[in-house]
């Protein structure tokens, strides 16, 4: 190991990677988020109660556009969409009915991408920047955005107004979220980078198939005593943890 890493065995080698030259990381509270029903309506009349069985992020859309007068930076503008589950009640001890819906939200950040003038085109067919009416090149850097599924921090039922066609007022039932999200932006460019490289090692770890019988790998597992004792915090409601998507 001492000889791989000795310096006479190091070379300098070009890598072609995603430099990030900006990020920042967000923890939004997201309120006043209607939910917009599969069944194309209202919240049905008989439902007096409901709350949020799960929330997750099924797609999110960016576009990044260059700030005037200050160069190198950009604007990436994000819209969540979100996949809502829902458990309603008619009544507070009745089972719930589980309608689906999804919401939409958007935030704008400011991030520092650098500038490059250059059009780059590969063999299969892609290609990095283009050129404007102005006979100008394009290149903006690319905008990523990581995030984990919000917490559904209030869901609520309300009435909102609108104008019915005769010109008379009506109400209409909704459900409104407040949603809690943490995400992380960055932005990137291609970049050739020169990078120490070491020769690569045999493995010496040998390949092998676990030739034992059933029983003898069973009597190699440890007897697993926590099954058999009650966990003090149990899930609420005695949910076992199912994932979205699940009556």
């Amino acid at each position: 190991m001492n000889e791989m890493l000795s310096a006479e065995n190091v070379s300098a080698v070009p890598v072609k990677v995603d430099r990030v030259f900006d990020s920042c990381s967000d923890k939004d509270c997201i309120t006043n988020l209607q939910v917009m029903l599969d069944n194309g309506g209202d919240l049905p009349q008989q439902y007096t109660n409901v709350r949020t069985r799960c929330v997750t992020i099924d797609n999110i859309c960016m576009t990044v556009e260059p700030i005037p007068f200050n160069r190198g930076y950009y604007s990436v503008d994000i819209t969540y969409t979100f996949g809502v589950e829902l458990l309603c009640y008619a009544r507070a001890c009745d089972n719930p009915d589980v309608l689906r819906g999804i919401a939409t939200a958007g935030k704008s950040v400011i991030l520092y991408g650098s500038e490059s003038n250059t059009k780059t085109f590969f063999s299969n067919g892609a290609r990095i920047g283009d050129t404007n009416t102005c006979c100008e090149v394009v290149n903006l850097p690319n905008a990523s955005c990581q995030c984990v599924d919000p917490i559904a921090l209030e869901t609520r039922i309300v009435n909102l107004r609108q104008n019915a066609p005769e010109g008379d007022c009506c109400c209409r039932r909704a459900v409104m979220l407040t949603l809690g999200v943490f995400s992380v932006v960055e932005l990137s460019r291609p970049v050739t980078l020169t990078a120490a490289a070491y020769p690569y090692s045999v493995p010496s770890k040998t390949c092998s198939a676990e030739a034992d019988s059933p029983c003898e790998v069973f009597s190699r597992l440890s007897f697993p005593t926590e099954e058999f004792s009650p966990a003090a915090d149990s899930p609420e409601n005695g949910q076992t943890g199912c994932g979205c998507r699940q009556n």
